[in-house]
C-alpha cells in the first residue's frame, strides 16, 4: 500500500534561505541529515543574513526536539503553521546505509546528500522521497540520477514571471459602461466616475491609458463592485512639470514620477531593464522632495552586495566608503543630475561643484548587513538591485521605515545575481504581488529604454 505522505530531505540551502521552512511541509515528513546541521554550524558566525538564518534554524530545530515526547527514532512531531497535524521531523544520528564508494564518485558537492536521497528512496519504496534544495546544480545532478528533486517555493507567488502585475492597464469601455466627470479633487486634477463591467479588471492604484484626446491617462483612486473613481495624472513630460530638472520621456516614466512625487504613496516598486530610467527618476524625485520641498530629511540608498550575505569588511574605510564600489549607478546618475542645464543652477564649474556637494550631502549610502534594528524617520529610502533580495530580506528592509518615510524598490528580475533566487521567487516579485491594490503603494513596469539609441538597439538585438 502506498503511503500518501511524502518524505522531504532538506538541504542546508533551504534552511539558510528560510529557517521557518520546517513548518511549510504540511502533513509530510521532513528529514534533516547530520551533514546539514554541520553546515548550519559552519555558517552561524557573523552578522550577515545567512548567519542569522543559520542561528534561527538551529534554535527552531532545538525547540521542536525539546517539545517532542517521542525519541529521535520515531521522529519529532512538527506543528503545521502553528497548529498540530504536521508531519514528523527526523534527524538521524547516522545516515541510512548507502554505498560510500558510489557517493565518492558522485559529481561534485552534494555527493553524500544524493547518496542519502538514493538510499531513502530505496528504503521507503512505498512513498515519494523528494530532495528539496535551492541549489540549481544539485537539483540537476539529482534528476540525472533519476532522483526526485524540487526547489523550495514557499515564497513563490507566481507560476510564470510574465504574469507579474505591470501596474498599467487600459481604459477600454463598452457601450454599457458609464463614465461621468466629477468635481476636481484637492489636487485640482480632473476626476471621473466609472460604472460598469470594465472596472472588474482594474485594481486600486493602477494606471489606465487614456486616448489623450477625450480622456487623459488616469489612476484608480477608489474601486468597488462595478464602480471606480479615476483621477487624471500629472503630466511630467511638460516643460513646467520637471522634477529636479528631469522630465518624463514616455508615459511609463510619467506614471513612475506620479508615484514617486505623491506624498500619499509610501511604497513604490519600479521594474525595468537597463536604461529605462529607474534610478535617475527616483533620485530626481528624492532630491526634489528632500532639498526643495523639505518633505524628507535625507535620502537613504542601499543594495545587496553580491555574493549575498558576505561581509564587506575586507574593504577599507567607513561604511559608505566600503559601499562605494557597489554604487556606480548612483554616481553616474548624480553626474547627470548635476549638469547645469538639467537643474538650472548655473553652468559654471563652481556652480556645478556646489550643486554636487549639496546633493551628496543629503544622500547616505548604507549596507544591507547593518539595517536590522534601524528605524528611519522622514527618509526617502531607495533599495537598488532589489531583485537580488529574498522575501525575508525585503521584509527586513521595508519594516525599517518609520513615520513619514517612503520606500522605493528598483530592479530588473531578468538580471538576478543571487544563486538561490529566480524570477518567481525573488523578493522584488514577492512585494510587487503582495502590495498590489494597496491604497498607499504603487508599481510600474518600465518597458521603453531611454539611455541611448545604441543601448536600445543592443537590448533588442543582443
Amino acid at each position: 500500500m502506498t503511503d500518501p505522505r511524502k518524505l522531504f530531505i532538506l538541504d542546508a540551502s533551504v534552511l539558510l534561505h528560510d529557517p521557518a521552512a520546517l513548518y511549510r511541509f504540511e502533513e509530510h515528513d521532513v528529514y534533516v541529515p547530520i551533514a546539514v546541521l554541520e553546515e548550519l554550524d559552519a555558517h552561524k558566525e557573523g552578522s550577515s543574513e545567512i548567519a542569522r538564518n543559520a542561528r534561527q534554524a538551529s534554535r527552531l530545530l532545538d525547540e521542536i526536539l525539546a517539545a517532542s515526547r517521542e525519541g529521535l527514532g520515531a521522529g519529532a512531531r512538527l506543528p503545521h503553521a502553528g497548529q498540530t497535524g504536521g508531519g514528523r521531523l527526523f534527524i538521524p544520528l547516522a545516515p541510512p546505509p548507502y554505498d560510500h564508494a558510489q557517493a565518492a564518485v558522485l559529481p561534485g558537492v552534494g555527493g553524500p546528500l544524493l547518496a542519502i536521497t538514493h538510499a531513502l528512496a530505496r528504503t521507503h519504496s512505498d512513498r515519494e522521497v523528494v530532495l528539496v534544495t535551492k541549489d540549481i546544480n544539485l537539483r540537476i545532478k539529482a534528476r540525472a540520477l533519476d532522483l526526485r528533486a524540487e526547489d523550495y517555493t514557499s515564497e513563490q507567488v507566481l507560476e510564470d514571471a510574465d504574469l507579474l502585475y505591470r501596474g498599467i492597464g487600459t481604459l477600454c469601455l463598452t457601450p454599457a459602461d458609464v463614465i461621468e466627470p466629477l468635481a476636481p479633487g484637492p489636487s485640482g486634477r480632473p476626476v471621473f466616475a466609472v460604472h460598469g463591467d470594465a472596472t472588474h479588471a482594474w485594481c486600486l492604484g493602477q494606471f489606465l491609458l487614456g486616448d489623450e484626446a477625450s480622456l487623459p491617462d488616469t489612476i484608480v483612486r477608489e474601486i468597488g463592485p462595478g464602480r471606480a473613481r479615476l483621477e487624471a495624472v500629472l503630466d511630467y513630460r511638460k516643460e513646467g512639470q520637471s522634477v529636479w530638472g528631469v522630465r518624463a520621456r514616455n508615459r511609463e516614466q510619467n506614471f513612475a514620477l506620479n508615484l514617486l512625487m505623491d506624498p500619499d504613496i509610501d511604497f513604490v516598486t519600479l521594474l525595468g531593464h537597463a536604461g529605462t530610467g529607474k534610478t535617475l527618476l527616483t533620485l530626481a524625485a528624492g532630491l526634489e522632495q528632500t532639498i526643495e520641498q523639505k518633505r524628507y530629511t535625507e535620502i537613504i540608498m542601499t543594495r545587496v552586495t553580491i555574493p549575498v550575505g558576505e561581509d564587506i569588511g575586507f574593504l577599507p574605510g567607513t561604511e559608505e566608503e566600503k559601499m562605494t564600489p557597489w554604487m556606480g549607478a548612483l554616481e553616474d546618475n548624480l553626474d547627470i543630475l548635476n549638469q547645469g542645464e538639467a537643474h538650472g543652477r548655473g553652468h559654471s564649474q563652481w556652480a556645478r561643484a556646489a550643486a554636487g556637494d549639496l546633493m551628496r550631502a543629503r544622500i547616505r549610502v548604507k549596507s544591507l548587513n547593518f539595517m536590522r534594528g534601524r528605524t528611519f524617520l522622514r527618509k526617502f529610502i531607495i533599495i537598488d538591485e532589489a531583485q537580488n533580495l529574498s522575501a525575508r530580506q525585503m521584509k527586513t528592509l521595508i519594516t525599517r521605515a518609520g513615520p513619514g518615510s517612503k520606500v522605493v524598490c528598483l530592479g530588473n528580475i531578468a538580471q538576478i545575481d543571487s544563486p538561490y533566487l529566480t524570477e518567481t521567487t525573488s523578493g522584488l516579485t514577492y512585494v510587487v504581488d503582495r502590495f498590489k491594490g494597496w491604497a498607499h503603494g504603487g508599481h510600474v513596469t518600465l518597458e521603453r529604454g531611454e539611455r541611448s539609441r545604441l543601448a536600445d538597439h543592443a537590448t533588442a538585438t543582443l
